[in-house]
């Protein structure tokens, strides 16, 4: 794909500008005022809770549902007042299973090019997303016959055929087996480093700590924290131990507060670095007379992040979202 979002002398810095957006569902406030930018050629992630307010968001960006107050541009075009222009430049690969069941998978895709007014000449821009979708033997078969990984495939190539300098994809690996999670995010790769803006929201956190290099989280309708990826990793004062006792042992009451869970018959401990030094856990089994089968020690992921942040687990429905 030759990429249409070099940045010029006189193009916007923004790939998307969002400012001051509210909405509201009757006395439902779905957003609060959430600002922020998505930097042009960015792999950026939007995280939050179900109910935080995301696909809201990606509704008014996309220009789906209206704001009650606020604007959002993409490249610098107003979704509502220049909205041709708007959706022009982006793509979005939706949650749910949007399809019609009766085209075949080629065709489909040529006639949605079509409603973006490109003809013949993205056909071989179609043929290749097949290909390396992993779809090109299922092109003359119809969609109604696709398992639901082929399915999601053949909404990421429907929302690349006008080839769209800004994309987003709203879970796009859900349901998907791990090697179409792999080619998936192998072509998305290819279109970030030629250029494309590419926004993600996934209940995979493993996916946007790797693959985003900014992050934002939503929750109840706000932003709580937008931050490069690693220096929201690095904000995390604690590291973790996880230790098998040998059978039968109890752990010391002083290192039970420590406790956060078990892991494979393992204990999972939390450990502030200031405060609770690793060494400091080995001396007090040692002295309780405590044999130790395994150690291992982790830093924090991103999911750690999350819970602290919006004090729910990944999937979990944010308190006072709507129903």
């Amino acid at each position: 794909m030759t990429s249409t979002s070099a940045p010029t002398a006189a193009a916007p810095a923004s790939a998307i500008e969002i400012r001051g957006i509210r909405k509201r569902y009757g006395a439902l406030e779905a957003l609060r005022g959430v600002s922020f930018d998505i930097r042009r050629g960015e792999f950026f992630a939007l995280l939050g809770p179900n109910g935080a307010g995301k696909s809201t968001l990606i509704s008014i960006i996309s220009g789906l549902v209206h704001a009650s107050e606020g604007s959002v541009s993409v490249l610098g075009h107003d979704t509502v007042r220049d909205y041709r222009a708007a959706r022009r430049r982006l793509g979005v690969v939706p949650q749910e299973l949007v399809f019609d069941p009766f085209f075949k998978v080629r065709d489909m895709l040529r006639i949605q090019a079509g409603y973006y007014g490109c003809g013949k000449e993205v056909w071989p821009w179609i043929d290749e997303m097949l290909e390396r979708l992993d779809l090109s033997a299922k092109a003359n078969v119809s969609m109604r016959a696709l398992s639901g990984g082929m399915k999601r495939r053949v909404l990421i190539a429907q929302a690349l055929v006008h080839k769209p300098p800004v994309v987003i994809l709203d879970e796009p690996t859900a349901g998907v087996d791990v090697e179409l999670r792999r080619t998936t995010w192998a072509f998305m790769s290819d279109l970030h480093r030629q250029g494309t803006t590419v926004v993600l929201t996934t209940h995979y956190l493993e996916e946007a700590q790797e693959l985003c290099s900014r992050i934002a989280i939503l929750d109840r309708g706000s932003v709580a924290v937008i931050e490069p990826t690693q220096h929201l990793l690095a904000r995390h004062p604690y590291r973790f131990l996880r230790i098998k006792l040998v059978d039968g042992a109890q752990l010391p009451e002083g290192l039970m507060p420590l406790v956060t869970g078990e892991v494979n018959g393992a204990l999972e401990l939390k450990l502030e670095t200031s405060r609770n030094p690793i060494g400091g856990v080995f001396d007090a089994l040692r002295t309780a007379g405590i044999g130790i089968e395994d150690v291992h020690t982790r830093e924090p992921d991103l999911e750690d992040i999350f819970i602290e942040l919006t004090g729910h687990p990944v999937g979990a429905v944010a308190a006072g979202a709507p129903k």
